[in-house]
């Protein structure tokens, strides 16, 4: 198969991209911190009221932490079905662990949508 046809995904590919669990790791305090996560189908998305747009500049931003963390949530959750041996982190004890590790975690999620969403847009 030529580069060319391989970096071109088919609609097969992208649906099955959305029951793999994706695995990762992350540094704290030293040590590694291994979760897991899936890529969401449009169902799958946390369903929050929509925002009106008399919002205020903080409403918008806790609007916007609260859909966040529930997307991360439902997509470690969504894991967590798939894989349960490996479980790290679910909705339980999301809110008990270090603030900082969960940012950690948002970001090595969103870095790896980041980069999975501009592999698709450029390939």
């Amino acid at each position: 198969m030529s580069e060319e046809k391989a970096s071109v995904w088919t609609i097969e590919e992208l649906i099955e991209s959305t029951e793999e669990v994706q695995k990762a790791s992350v540094k704290y305090r030293g040590k590694d911190f291994n979760f897991q996560y899936c890529e969401l189908t449009e169902k799958e998305e946390p369903n929050l009221k929509a925002l009106p747009k008399t919002a205020t500049e903080q409403e918008q931003q806790d609007w916007a932490t609260e859909t966040g963390t529930e997307r991360i949530l439902a997509m470690i959750e969504k894991a967590n079905d798939k894989n349960p041996d490996e479980s790290t982190i679910n909705s339980d004890n999301w809110s008990d662990i270090p603030l900082t590790l969960r940012y950690q975690i948002t970001s090595e999620i969103l870095s790896y949508q980041q980069e999975a969403t501009e592999n698709f847009t450029t390939g």
